[in-house]
Order: C-alpha cells, then sequence, then structure tokens
C-alpha cells in the first residue's frame, strides 16, 4: 500500500510539472490576444511586445505549436519536454540561444510540488470515487491559480478567460464536498461564511472606492472580488477564509512596508494582490488541519 501510495504521488508530480508547462505556455498566449484586444479598442498598448507575441495568434488552435518569444523558431517536441528540456538546455533556446526566463521552471516546479503535496495533505480517503474527482477538480483548479498568478504579477490583471472557469470549478468542488458532508447544513452555513468573509469583503471594499473614487482608483480590482469568489468556494469553510484573508494581507504587508520605508514605494502606488491571495490561499488549504485543531483547541 505505501508503495502504490509513493508512486501515484510520482505520477502526480511528473502530472503537475506537464501542467505547468502547459500554464507557461497559455499565459504568453493569454497576453498576446489581450494586446490584440486591447489594441482594436482603441487602448495604448506596447508596440514592442504586441510584435513580439503576435505569432502565437496567427495559427488556428488545431495547428497552434509553440515558438520561441525571441526569435519564433517553432520548437520541436524535444524543445518541450517539461522540465529536462529548460535544464539541458540551460534555460536558453536551441536556436538563438537567447535566455527564456525562470518562469517556465518555476510553473513546472511549483505545480509538481503542488500536486504532490496536494495527495500527501488530502483530508478524505482517495480510494473513494467522489473523493477522486474531488481531487482531480482541485488540480485543475491549481493550474488555472499558476496561469493567474504569472498574469497577474506580470501585467496586474486577472482575465476572466481563466478567473470564471476557475469560479466554475470552485462551485463544482464545493457541491461535491457539501453533498460528501455528515453535516449539510452546518457545512453550508460555513460555505455562506466562507463566501461572505473573503468574496463578500472584497466586493464591498471594490464597491465602495468605485463609489467615491472612480474606477481607476479603486482600492481592489474586481478581478480580486471574482479570484476571491473561487477561493472562497474552494474552501468552503469561513476559517480558512479568515485565515486567507489574514496571510495574505500580513505577507502583502512584510513585502511592500521595506520599500515604503525607504521611500522606493509610494503609498498609493498598485500592487498585484492576486498572487498575495493565492498565496494566502494555499497556506490556509494546507494548513487547514493546523488550523482547525488550533481554533478547537481555543474554542
Amino acid at each position: 500500500m505505501m508503495i502504490r501510495m509513493i508512486m501515484v504521488t510520482i505520477s502526480l508530480g511528473i502530472l503537475g510539472v506537464t501542467m505547468g508547462s502547459f500554464a507557461g505556455a497559455q499565459v504568453w498566449r493569454l497576453r498576446a490576444r489581450q494586446l490584440q484586444e486591447d489594441k482594436k479598442a482603441g487602448e495604448k498598448v506596447d508596440g514592442k511586445e504586441l510584435k513580439k507575441l503576435t505569432p502565437l495568434t496567427k495559427k488556428k488552435l488545431t495547428k497552434d505549436r509553440s515558438l520561441c518569444l525571441e526569435c519564433g523558431h517553432e520548437l520541436r517536441w524535444y524543445d518541450l519536454l517539461p522540465l529536462v528540456s529548460w535544464l539541458t538546455l540551460r534555460g536558453r533556446c536551441r536556436y538563438c540561444k537567447k535566455f527564456i526566463g525562470w518562469t517556465e521552471l518555476l510553473l513546472e516546479i511549483g505545480l509538481g510540488l503542488l500536486f504532490s503535496l496536494s495527495l500527501m495533505f488530502w483530508l478524505g480517503d482517495i480510494t473513494q470515487t467522489w473523493q477522486v474527482v474531488s481531487l482531480s477538480i482541485w488540480l485543475t483548479g491549481l493550474t488555472l491559480l499558476a496561469i493567474l498568478f504569472v498574469y497577474d504579477l506580470r501585467w496586474q490583471l486577472l482575465p476572466d478567460i481563466i478567473n470564471v472557469p476557475f469560479i466554475i470549478l470552485g462551485a463544482m468542488f464545493a457541491a461535491v464536498q457539501l453533498s460528501l458532508s455528515s453535516d449539510i447544513t452546518a457545512h453550508a452555513w460555513s460555505l455562506a461564511g466562507s463566501l461572505a468573509i473573503l468574496s463578500g469583503v472584497y466586493a464591498l471594499l471594490y464597491l465602495f472606492s468605485y463609489i467615491r473614487y472612480g474606477e481607476e482608483r479603486t482600492w481592489v480590482g474586481f478581478g480580486d472580488v471574482k479570484l476571491c469568489l473561487g477561493l472562497a468556494l474552494f474552501l468552503g469553510d469561513w476559517l480558512l477564509a479568515f485565515a486567507t484573508l489574514f496571510a495574505a494581507n500580513f505577507i502583502g504587508t512584510l513585502l511592500v512596508l521595506p520599500p515604503m520605508l525607504m521611500g522606493k514605494l509610494k503609498a498609493n502606488a498598485r500592487i498585484a494582490f492576486g498572487p498575495l491571495l493565492i498565496v494566502g490561499f494555499l497556506v490556509a488549504w494546507f494548513c487547514r488541519q493546523a488550523i482547525f485543531d488550533w481554533c478547537y483547541f481555543f474554542i
């Protein structure tokens, strides 16, 4: 049994690395399409970036192939082996020798670890069919979160094309967990609390600042509100929602306060809060048993 569990954990890790590679490719495709849409809408875009990424949108989905963003060379299958290709080529394009960046490698390693840890920290009986379904939904959600994390970190935007499917997955996950609960009423109230604490708080912050200062000066983006909705559905518990909120703001304070004190960051500067919410969410999720034990001990 132990050997089987180890093998499944390793297999999930490999799957996570593969999905990390997929997520990295989608980030650039999404950005290319976003730039094209912004240009059509008359918004100002970076011409150099648009020219660089436009080749990613020229082919139909069935004929779409990965390209080097520097030289435009179509990449072969042996250039796209998750983790292996980056390490053997030392992060450089095989054809133009230019460095491709760290994002792809970090995504592959990060999702590989998260997929494996998800099984190790799973509280349900993984031999049951609906638990397997729940785990599958969760892993798919992690992949979408990886895309949102990188996109918001780079361009301070949480695209609906990823955010909305994440919310749908969250609703599916919440429905399955609710059906498996031994106390459906209590679980439903806790889910409602999760939605109120996480998504509700950010919705109020957004509406208040929108009405008072206008769309360009809102305290949080509407994309953050939608992200919180998906996160709250996955958490399904008000304690975990509160822990997510606390962890995200605490980590954000630790990151922002030093440059503010040194005068390198203005008090009204806009920062990408989506990645902080995602990190806080993951901390709450993987530490959920410890959080429950700690709260029940004091209660």
